[in-house]
């Protein structure tokens, strides 16, 4: 079963430097309908204007995963962390028992970013914070490793059953995934425009899979993130 969240229907912050949208609920922006899908509880697209950024704030109890599209992110954190993260570059934080951060555009050029909260398995864990870089050669044709709990084939770690995939695809090629008995996956894509098991999606388009492979074909140079999960 395919559960299509069009792009027009996600929820939306717009203020002079920011545009974001949302397919779950965050903070003041509640649609009871769309809490979260299993332990992916929010998942941002943001757009930030040069010279602009989400100040020192505190985070707990949240495992945060940022992919940069374009643009670079420059970040800040109580752990003592100042670090870029250019296109195609993953962080994963560790908010645990408690961390400060901030979070930039490091450029003159606009920042382009996905930001995904996922609950972790146990609350109260020390606070962390990595990232690695993956270039476009390694996600080009194929589905990709970025995250995932054993840190298999390069990925980052996270204390959660999840593994998040990248893909970008020329038009007419595609990927496929099986998932295992149990599991779950949603779908993001994140530029061009996609058909998950024959059904048209397009930028900013997301969709829940339930008990059934998945099949991505490009119906032009596109680009898309998927999410395995428990």
């Amino acid at each position: 079963m395919i559960t299509v969240r069009p792009s027009g229907e996600r929820l939306r912050t717009r203020i002079g430097w920011l545009d974001s949208r949302h397919s779950f609920s965050f903070e003041e922006h509640i649609d009871p309908r769309h809490m979260g899908f299993r332990a992916l509880r929010v998942l941002n697209e943001h757009r930030v204007e040069p010279g602009h950024g989400f100040g020192t704030h505190s985070r707990r109890d949240m495992e945060i995963v940022t992919y940069v599209v374009a643009g670079v992110l420059r970040h800040e954190d109580s752990l003592g962390r100042g670090t870029v993260v250019e296109a195609g570059g993953v962080q994963r934080l560790t908010a645990g028992t408690g961390v400060l951060h901030g979070d930039f555009n490091g450029s003159d050029t606009p920042l382009h970013l996905i930001e995904m909260w996922i609950t972790p398995e146990r609350m109260r864990l020390p606070p962390a914070c990595d990232q690695r870089a993956f270039p476009p050669d390694r996600r080009r044709g194929r589905l990709t490793l970025l995250v995932s709990r054993d840190g298999r084939t390069g990925s980052l770690t996270i204390p959660q059953d999840v593994a998040i995939f990248s893909t970008t695809l020329e038009p007419g090629s595609a990927v496929t995934h099986a998932l295992q008995p149990g599991r779950h996956a949603w779908v993001q894509v994140v530029r061009g425009s996609i058909k998950l098991n024959g059904s048209a999606l397009i930028a900013g388009d997301g969709a829940a899979i339930v008990d059934e492979p998945i099949d991505l074909t490009a119906s032009s140079a596109s680009e898309a993130l998927l999410i395995d999960v428990a």
